[in-house]
């Protein structure tokens, strides 16, 4: 495989249902009376315990109306999934590939797929991020509920699975139901397979142009300037971030207005401890490097399970840029001293919940 070429982020180059609908009570044809011949109606009693007809309160059940359980309406009651339940889930499942096969589904210019991300994808890595690494994410109301942001994070783990579960993060617990548009390394789209699932859920390449389309269609973007150098490096600089490039997400959320909000990202970096770099079968390989760790490649696949550690992601107060002229995206001062501030920010983050966490696993 020919040698990654890395295309830093900073080059230039520029969930809602509808209301339920009330149950509708059924009414009898007219008034008649509550027996048969021509006496007169026996007046019914109440039975020990029932309410008295006639008066005020919420009526029983009836044939064709909605019986909400205790969970209220629009819930339904606890216990097992009736047959129709089931029977539209599958009816789902047979509708979604039906959509699949006859290529009934929309992509945009980027190829992000939103059914196949949010009905497969995420639910693929959601049971990882919940009951494996049990994430805990933190502030997520930093991030504005419309119009483009950018999320600066720190990158670590030898595998950058701190950016899927960042975008778990995001998916899952904002209340805007926002979804995170991840920028990638070119090494990314030129593995088979990667490549097709990492644009189907929304990645595309870290270059300037990219990220402000984003930006201005009201996207919210990831980036997380480390690159290789954070998630690569050796396990005894773990939490200390490196250089975060020139400055060119700071260019790019200035170009486009959009707020910066920074992510800290603890649990990570002990998934996969880095003990060691065989940087010959790296080059040989085309990657950036080749780790070796406690458990890997001693023991084969099974080496390449990610520790259980515990993660906590969050997200700080978000830094605008809003009230800048559109010509201070040149200035190489403001963006070296905004650069700075998000990267001060981060680490003093980390350092923090650092402090906090009891154990790596608990």
């Amino acid at each position: 495989m020919a040698d990654a070429k890395v295309i830093p982020f900073d080059d230039d180059r520029s969930r809602s249902g509808g209301a339920s609908r009330p149950a509708r009570r059924r009414t009898g044809a007219g008034g008649g009376s509550g027996g048969r011949g021509d006496g007169p109606a026996t007046p019914v009693s109440a039975l020990p315990g029932a309410q008295a007809p006639g008066a005020a309160g919420p009526p029983p059940p009836e044939a064709g109306g909605a019986a909400y359980g205790p969970e209220g309406p629009g819930q339904e009651a606890s216990g097992p999934v009736s047959d129709g339940g089931w029977e539209r889930r599958i009816a789902g499942g047979l509708a979604f590939l039906r959509r699949r096969v006859t290529g009934e589904y929309e992509v945009d210019e980027f190829g992000y797929d939103k059914e196949l991300t949010e009905q497969v994808l995420m639910s693929a890595l959601r049971p990882l991020a919940e009951k494996y690494f049990r994430v805990e994410v933190k502030g997520v109301e930093n991030i504005p509920s419309e119009g483009g942001a950018l999320i600066v994070a720190n990158h670590s783990g030898t595998l950058p699975l701190d950016g899927l579960m960042l975008q778990v993060a995001v998916h899952d617990n904002h209340p805007a139901d926002r979804h995170l548009r991840l920028l990638a390394a070119d090494l990314v789209f030129q593995l088979p397979v990667v490549n097709e699932l990492a644009r189907k859920a929304g990645h595309t390449l870290a270059c300037a142009e990219d990220a402000q389309r984003l930006l201005e269609t009201g996207e919210i973007v990831g980036v997380m300037p480390e690159g290789f150098k954070g998630i690569g490096k050796p396990f005894g600089e773990r939490y200390k971030l490196q250089r975060f490039g020139r400055g060119g997400f700071v260019s790019t959320a200035l170009r486009a207005g959009a707020p910066i909000v920074p992510c800290s990202i603890v649990g990570a970096e002990e998934i996969y401890p880095m003990i060691g770099n065989a940087k010959t079968l790296a080059r040989l390989l085309g990657f950036p490097y080749f780790p070796i760790t406690p458990t890997f490649p001693w023991l084969g696949p099974l080496g390449a399970v990610p520790l259980p550690t515990k993660w906590t992601i969050q997200f700080g107060e978000p830094i605008p840029t809003d009230g800048y002229p559109q010509e201070a995206a040149e200035d190489p001062m403001l963006m070296f001293n905004l650069t700075d501030q998000v990267r001060e920010q981060i680490q003093h983050t980390l350092y923090k919940l650092l402090v906090q966490r009891r154990s790596v696993f608990f």
